[in-house]
């Protein structure tokens, strides 16, 4: 259900289908496009007729290189780019799962999650004997406790990802999530410096604090993803061994990040995008840099 001043604007449809919406738009004219529209091009996603226009103003040497190199592997990967299919999302549960289901084999699982699980005594060797591993804050996502806590966060992961990167697009989904993820790390960091911790939790909850700001910023009904947002967070209270501070900090980036994408959708504001974006990043390393060690020191 959507409010009727978002279903009177057109610039929230698909210009071709009238009843998709999307948060997609042309890199050349602007338009909103739909996944079934979307062609990826050198330039990021392009409607049909921009592409169409393209093709048509090719020179002889690049239509007889398209011919020479092009070939049907070709012709089906832009087939794939072209049903709008959430290709981020399906790596994501490929990668998260396998590595999920190694660590339950006996004898190396221990190993995997010795080798990718985060806690704070990794970040800051001068205070505890541990090595300085930073990659951590980001190999913590892709390991899991547990076939359970693994399967309930790519069920979740498979759902949000249906809906989220077809709407962003492949690149600004894969920052969304990989960012709410550090942003779930550096929280725990900073609230439980010497707590352990696996999981994609935290980006799961940026991805849905991204969908209720998006949700929200394009009129629609957002009150189901803030009743969900809600009970996810309350049972990190309310069970044992649930790191709530992943959650909380997933959950505020993620809408920081949705946040910053609502405000530089047009393409002369890619550029600020980025530059949002980065300064994200650069904050969460200066907090977990200097604020942990002070509260431990204190």
């Amino acid at each position: 259900m959507t409010s009727s001043e978002f279903a009177s604007n057109s610039d929230n449809f698909c210009y071709r289908h009238p009843d998709r919406q999307s948060f997609v738009l042309c890199q050349r004219c602007m338009r909103t496009i739909c996944p079934e529209c979307q062609t990826q091009a050198a330039v990021g996603v392009i409607c049909p007729e921009c592409m169409a226009a393209e093709r048509k103003n090719r020179t002889p040497a690049q239509k007889r290189a398209q011919r020479r190199w092009g070939g049907r592997s070709s012709g089906r990967i832009a087939a794939a780019t072209r049903g709008g299919k959430p290709v981020v999302t399906y790596a994501l549960l490929i990668i998260t799962s396998f590595i999920g289901l190694v660590q339950l084999i006996p004898g190396i699982g221990d190993a995997v999650t010795d080798a990718l699980y985060f806690r704070g005594p990794f970040l800051y060797p001068a205070l505890f004997p541990f090595p300085f591993e930073p990659w951590r804050l980001l190999t913590t996502v892709f390991a899991h406790g547990g076939f359970i806590h693994l399967a309930l966060n790519m069920l979740g992961l498979w759902m949000l990802g249906q809906i989220l990167e077809p709407m962003l697009g492949r690149a600004r989904y894969l920052a969304l999530y990989l960012i709410s993820g550090l942003g779930g790390s550096v929280m725990v960091a900073v609230l439980a410096p010497t707590t352990a911790t696996v999981g994609a939790s935290g980006a799961i909850f940026g991805l849905m604090a991204a969908l209720l700001i998006i949700g929200r910023h394009i009129g629609g009904n957002v009150t189901g993803i803030l009743i969900i947002l809600g009970i996810n967070f309350a049972i990190g209270f309310v069970f044992g061994g649930i790191a709530w501070q992943a959650h909380l900090g997933g959950a505020i980036v993620g809408a920081l990040v949705a946040l910053i994408y609502t405000r530089t959708r047009r393409r002369e504001q890619r550029t600020w995008q980025i530059l949002l974006l980065a300064a994200t990043v650069v904050v969460l390393i200066v907090v977990v840099a200097f604020v942990p060690p002070l509260v431990l020191l204190a």
